[in-house]
């Protein structure tokens, strides 16, 4: 599956696909199936994608973004012009999507929000410039199920100690081939044993722009990119 709706940022909405296009040999960046961007690469694959003497294919092409949005705290690290280079790479693989992703059972699993265009889209308030200061963010996941249930969960750590949850539920519903609108239930808060309902629905509209069985990129109704990580 997400800039969205203007509800969106009170959160976020925000694969085994094989392609064969002709490509040069080239090496495959793996990387470890739990907490990835905690972990270092040794060398990362960095495409040019405006270079016309360097052929890229899909495989290049998810190393090369993932080298650039891990361990960015979901891209509220990164300066302008490496946006724009994500952005740049996120284009070129839209090239290389099926044809009607909304259909293709890639989309279902356990993602790590890896990187958002607009940092603060995912988690709303609790990821502002001052909601740093108190809400430092460990985990950003978004569950999908089939048919078509979608569960996010942003994991923070308040004041570096204590543990807080906030978690929403959605129903997903497919506009098109491409498209699809997730309305959410009230955000739920989670603190120790104590839990609570706030706030009341939000709704997301998201294009799914490529998908394989180790990314998902998403395009908001409002032009914001995520890349979502498979765990």
């Amino acid at each position: 599956m997400a800039a969205a709706s203007a509800s969106a940022a009170s959160l976020f909405l925000p694969s085994s696909f094989k392609l064969n296009p002709p490509t040069p040999k080239s090496v495959t960046l793996r990387f470890p199936h739990l907490n990835r961007r905690y972990n270092s690469f040794g060398v990362a694959a960095s495409v040019s994608v405006s270079n016309p003497h360097v052929r890229t294919g899909p495989d290049d092409l998810v190393a090369s973004i993932l080298s650039k949005v891990v361990q960015t705290d979901g891209g509220v690290l990164l300066k302008k012009e490496e946006h724009k280079e994500v952005a740049e790479v996120a284009q070129e693989l839209q090239k290389y999507c099926v044809s009607e992703p909304v259909k293709c059972p890639l989309i279902f699993g356990e993602w790590d929000v890896v990187y958002c265009s607009r940092p603060t889209s995912p988690g709303g308030g609790y990821r502002s410039a001052f909601g740093r200061l108190f809400f430092n963010t460990k985990q950003m996941i978004q569950v999908v199920e089939a048919p078509d249930i979608v569960r996010n969960k942003v994991l923070f750590a308040v004041l570096g100690f204590l543990d807080v949850e906030v978690s929403l539920k959605g129903k997903l519903k497919a506009l098109d081939s491409e498209w699809i609108q997730v309305i959410f239930e009230a955000p739920e808060l989670k603190l120790g044993s104590w839990q609570v309902q706030y706030g009341g629905q939000s709704e997301v509209k998201l294009k799914i722009t490529y998908v394989d069985d180790k990314i998902r990129l998403g395009l908001g109704s409002r032009g914001s990119l995520f890349v979502f990580q498979r765990i």
